[in-house]
């Protein structure tokens, strides 16, 4: 790369990052915490009113007009890859801006779903939507719900308990870099992450599973790829998280759950959960009857009103309008899954290290690859621990690309017939 182009690609960087500063969707949306006991204090039977603060767009765009002076005009499908990164980041920060502008009104939506889907838009490069994609998971999760597993009810921990958990585990993979856990009081979810923190939701209850999962996915992934986007010194843009890269940076995110054994059919259900109820509010429902709709799926009024509260947090409140984020995690998922295969199929270990290079989605590879092989991009220092020694992981690829590629109808009739005919059976617990 000609020392003009390096200049150029890296001024365009800065300049976006200066324009997604401003651009904190999931704070500008969040609800203040006394709406909930207010909620559930009214039986669940009075709309909440959330209140948000005006954003002023103006310093975003004056940033992306800066940024796009330096970036090519044109159709991002049919640029240079690393114009068509640049590009692509452009439009997703632009069209998040005017998201924020537009909260609490019909127009937030209009944006969101540019931004991040909705249930019934195709997937990219395929006829499925993310309503069929839930659907097939409630299928396989309701198939599999009357396995009886003598596992035991969870046991909770508190928010203290979990924060002791994971400071050794965060310290032990981040060193001085690892990011201060924290007990808030008020947050939007139970744990968020981000480079510097991990915060906890104090009063939160928590499984073991969940602490491991939040490890997993809040950690391993979230604050990793935020570390290793910051230390990105000539491409800033890639420590910034935003509605540009969030499917496959929440896609990670679930995978890793799947990668380490901690994700479950529960975590699964709830995720295909979300795709159906942002369409209950797309065809009109209003929060109350979408917080009726989770506590139907067996959530407490609490948690249902935290499950509905996703849905509606920026839009409005009396359906039609909703927050389409959470489409995104089966998606991604979907794709995360199909891009290791790929990765593996290919014999390209070398794009994993790409992958968490910063907060990116999957078409920027060939973009990373080429501004690796520039010399301007830094490989990432924080990797999940299935990257850092993949065997497991390959072994788990080598057995879906096998499996993917063989009939297997007549050896599950076979096995079905062979069960139909064994008793069950409760043995005694064998002696210790």
């Amino acid at each position: 790369m000609k020392p003009a182009e390096r200049q150029r690609v890296c001024a365009a960087a800065a300049a976006l990052h200066a324009a997604v500063k401003p651009v904190k969707v999931l704070k500008a949306v969040d609800w203040a915490p006394e709406l909930k006991p207010r909620f559930l204090a009214a039986k669940c039977a009075v709309l909440p009113a959330p209140e948000y603060r005006p954003y002023d767009p103006v310093p975003c765009r004056d940033a992306l007009a800066a940024a796009r002076r330096h970036i090519p005009a044109g159709d991002a499908d049919r640029l240079a890859p690393i114009d068509a990164w640049l590009a692509r980041q452009a439009t997703a920060i632009e069209g998040a801006s005017a998201m924020l502008a537009a909260v609490g009104t019909p127009a937030f939506f209009a944006h969101g779903r540019a931004l991040y889907g909705e249930p019934q838009a195709p997937l990219r490069f395929h006829p499925l939507t993310p309503l069929d994609l839930a659907r097939k998971v409630h299928e396989v999760t309701d198939q599999l719900d009357h396995l009886e597993i003598a596992i035991g009810p969870p046991s909770y921990q508190t928010a203290e308990q979990v924060a002791a958990l994971l400071k050794p585990a965060i310290a032990a993979h981040f060193g001085a870099a690892a990011p201060e856990v924290l007990i808030v009081d008020a947050l939007s979810a139970n744990a968020l992450a981000s480079a510097k923190t991990i915060k906890l939701k104090r009063g939160a209850k928590f499984t073991d599973r969940d602490a491991q999962q939040l490890l997993e996915h809040e950690v391993f992934v979230h604050a990793a790829t935020a570390l290793n986007g910051r230390a990105q010194t000539e491409l800033p843009i890639l420590g910034d998280g935003h509605p540009g890269n969030a499917r496959t940076q929440e896609g990670l995110a679930v995978f890793a759950e799947l990668a380490s054994s901690t994700l479950e059919l529960d975590r699964l259900a709830r995720l295909a959960d979300r795709v159906f109820a942002i369409q209950l509010a797309v065809d009109g429902a209003d929060f109350i009857e979408v917080h009726r709709w989770f506590v139907g799926r067996g959530l407490d009024a609490e948690r249902a009103f935290d499950a509905a509260r996703r849905v509606f947090r920026g839009g409005v409140i009396g359906g039609g309008a909703p927050f389409t984020k959470d489409v995104v995690y089966l998606f991604g998922l979907l794709q995360v899954i199909n891009t290791f295969r790929a990765v593996f199929a290919a014999g390209r270990a070398d794009c994993l290290q790409l992958l968490f290079a910063g907060k990116l989605d999957v078409l920027d590879l060939p973009a990373l690859g080429e501004l690796g092989a520039a010399g301007l991009l830094r490989a990432p220092r924080f990797v999940p621990p299935w990257i850092a020694d993949p065997r497991s992981l390959y072994a788990l690829l080598a057995v879906s690309s096998i499996t993917g590629r063989i009939d297997l109808a007549p050896m599950a009739e076979f096995a079905e017939r062979l069960l139909a005919g064994v008793p069950r059976v409760a043995l005694a617990p064998a002696d210790v």
